[in-house]
């Protein structure tokens, strides 16, 4: 199994959209790259949801004596998640620990195989998660994700900052217009940590309805700032 580039996508803020970005990145980039994508947000998986897999489980083989998930596939993505596992109405209700347990054993026990990304969607919030993510999965960059607002801006330097303690490398931010927002916004304390902006995304009924076949200029844009970053 080799994985080339492992990016955690993250805002501290719930609710700006960070899952659905994942997704439409994933979908544009998996028409020519081999994507992944671990749904890390154990209470509220979504990637199950975005991609219309609820009822879908994931296959188990045995590699080594081990079983190992195989992951579902979204055409030419490979998911693992949370949502994947648990029943629809039933919810995780676990301490610090088994979150991270959790998280560990998606990783672990999915048969990734090669990967030219592997996208992390990481849950709101700064917690275990983060921890666990860093110290056992290792992400080579953070990609984080805010609304224009002030509100959203400020969780989401939350993010920046304990992906800075933690030592990994911030590729930079992405504005998700989801509230259709026209005056522009600055961004100050983004620009003032030199925190580049990678990307804006305009509110698109498409996008807002999961359908990720559609061409997108600015999912288009985004991506090709990305691949330059990385190198790929």
């Amino acid at each position: 199994m080799s994985i080339k580039k492992i990016i955690a996508v993250a805002s501290a803020k719930g609710g700006v959209g960070k899952s659905t970005i994942t997704a439409a990145l994933a979908s544009h980039l998996s028409k020519s790259l081999k994507i992944g994508i671990l749904d890390a947000d154990i209470y509220g998986p979504n990637q199950h949801i975005l991609f219309n897999l609820i009822n879908s489980k994931p296959d188990i083989t045995n590699v080594d004596g081990k079983k190992v998930f195989l992951p579902v596939m979204a055409k030419n993505i490979k998911l693992s998640s949370m949502g994947f596992i648990l029943d629809e109405d039933k919810a995780a209700v676990w301490r610090g620990p088994m979150l991270s347990g959790a998280i560990r054993q998606l990783m672990q026990s999915t048969l990734w195989g090669d990967l030219d990304i592997l996208f992390i969607d990481m849950p709101p919030g700064t917690g275990d998660a983060y921890l666990t993510v860093v110290s056992e999965i290792k992400p080579d960059h953070a990609l984080l994700v805010t609304t224009p607002s002030k509100l959203s801006t400020q969780d989401t330097l939350k993010s920046f900052s304990t992906f800075s303690k933690l030592n990994t490398n911030i590729l930079g931010f992405i504005e998700n217009n989801i509230f259709r927002q026209n005056k522009k916004y600055e961004y100050t304390d983004f620009l003032e940590r030199n925190i580049p902006f990678i990307g804006g995304l305009n509110y698109n009924d498409d996008i807002y309805e999961f359908n990720f076949d559609i061409e997108n200029i600015e999912i288009e844009l985004i991506a090709s700032t990305l691949l330059n970053k990385l190198k790929l």
